[in-house]
């Protein structure tokens, strides 16, 4: 995995976990799906990096 992009998967991970928390924790749930939904992205952006590193040789 390239570090720039592990490192924005992080990130995105992290930041969506933060905003999704306190969105809860304030009962907006309108920007508590928008932080879910880059937590999600987050994931996924670190999912498809490691696939790239299991193909190559």
């Amino acid at each position: 995995m390239s570090s720039s992009e592990k490192i924005k998967a992080k990130s995105e991970q992290v930041i969506g976990k933060v905003v999704r928390k306190a969105a809860h924790a304030i009962g907006k749930e309108n920007i508590a799906a928008k932080g879910a939904a880059l937590e999600a992205r987050g994931k996924g952006r670190g999912a498809k990096e490691k696939g790239k590193d299991a193909f190559k040789f």
